[in-house]
């Protein structure tokens, strides 16, 4: 069977360093905080290129640590996709405040700007894009509406700019992610001083020294098992999304286009998922599983019309790009060391289920 992710692949030649790293932790007996976590958040800092990287238990801590450290909460509304995984939305809810969707881009998948500016309102605190799929994106545009970005980048480390604009960027290392851990963990990339020192106590119960407690915390901390796998594998991190980038081109090589609309390419995508859209996706999707590859469509119900967020008053096509994404997207496999001949069975199962189809052109998207 191919995977969709095969994170095996990527760690398998980096045993022997993931043992050695994993013996001085035991040696050390330092597994919560630690001078394996505190290299890890100066290493990631500077290779984000900011002056703060603190790690917390998960990407959705993260999101939700991020917006009370800025202050967001009861009152205030934090427009985002409706398009991405549902703990963008869960995060803001969770924090308090009231999460607003705007609809995307129909080309990159992302933020439209316009769109954004549409559902700005006087109780509108921040905007929370996400760089979908590993595609940066358009923060420039989106800062000029004039509100603080909190970047939601759980699918993009070390893509081109992101981290560059967010008063606090948000990272997950879930095992499938770009850069990801052996288990659960996250990591905020913070610009601004005072937000930086509120990250670090809230992730730890509101306190500085376990003795005083400012504020009302929680208990979110990377772990050193997870941070020194993390600093073994962030030295590979532009090799591996080279990687991606190079297997993208060659879907693209192999004529997978003459089947699927391609994702658009641009210099900062990193493809953490290599995403297509086909109105077929039905069809494709099943001959891929008979073939013995897996494939997977994302955010089929969008975040806008799930069960726990129909208390915002979202109907069906109130978002039409997002909808229609939801419909036609899917995901072929793709990870940083993925082997030509991996590549060309997958889009041999594609052709060959167009074929079936028809003529085997590509059916174009209305």
């Amino acid at each position: 069977m191919i995977p969709l992710v095969d994170v095996k692949a990527q760690y398998a030649p980096l045993i022997p360093e993931l043992k050695e790293r994993f013996a001085e932790v035991l040696e050390s007996g330092r597994f919560i905080f630690g001078p394996e976590v505190e290299a890890f958040e100066r290493e990631s800092a500077a290779y984000l290129g900011v002056p703060h990287a603190i790690g917390v238990g998960n990407g959705t801590d993260a999101i939700v640590l991020s917006l009370e450290a800025m202050g967001i909460g009861s009152g205030d509304e934090v427009v985002c996709p409706s398009f991405t995984f549902y703990a963008t939305a869960e995060a803001i809810a969770r924090a308090g405040a009231t999460p607003v969707f705007a609809d995307i881009d129909p080309v990159t998948l992302n933020l439209d700007p316009a769109d954004v500016a549409a559902r700005i309102t006087p109780r509108t605190k921040a905007i929370m894009p996400v760089h979908l799929f590993g595609r940066p994106a358009p923060l420039q545009d989106l800062a000029g509406l004039g509100l603080p970005l909190i970047e939601d980048a759980a699918q993009a480390f070390g893509a081109p700019g992101v981290a560059g604009t967010g008063v606090c960027s948000t990272f997950s290392f879930f095992p499938t992610k770009n850069l990801f851990a052996l288990g659960d963990g996250g990591l905020v990339a913070a610009r601004d001083d005072e937000v930086a020192e509120r990250l670090r106590m809230l992730r730890f119960h509101g306190s500085r020294d376990k003795q005083t407690f400012e504020l009302i915390g929680t208990n979110s901390r990377l772990d050193a098992v997870q941070a020194a796998a993390l600093r073994v594998f962030l030295p590979r991190l532009t090799e591996w999304n080279e990687g991606r980038r190079e297997a993208a081109a060659r879907y693209a090589e192999l004529g997978l286009g003459d089947h699927v609309e391609l994702p658009l390419d641009d210099a900062g995508h990193v493809y953490h998922m290599f995403v297509v859209r086909t109105p077929e996706r039905a069809a494709i999707a099943a001959a891929l599983q008979d073939a013995g590859i897996a494939s997977a469509s994302y955010y089929v119900t969008p975040l806008h019309l799930q069960p726990a967020l129909r208390y915002l008053g979202y109907e069906q096509g109130s978002l039409p790009e997002t909808e229609r994404a939801a419909a036609d997207n899917l995901a072929l496999p793709m990870w940083g060391c993925i082997g030509a001949d991996v590549q060309e069975q997958v889009v041999a199962a594609v052709a060959g289920a167009r074929a079936r189809q028809g003529d085997g052109t590509l059916a174009r998207l209305p």
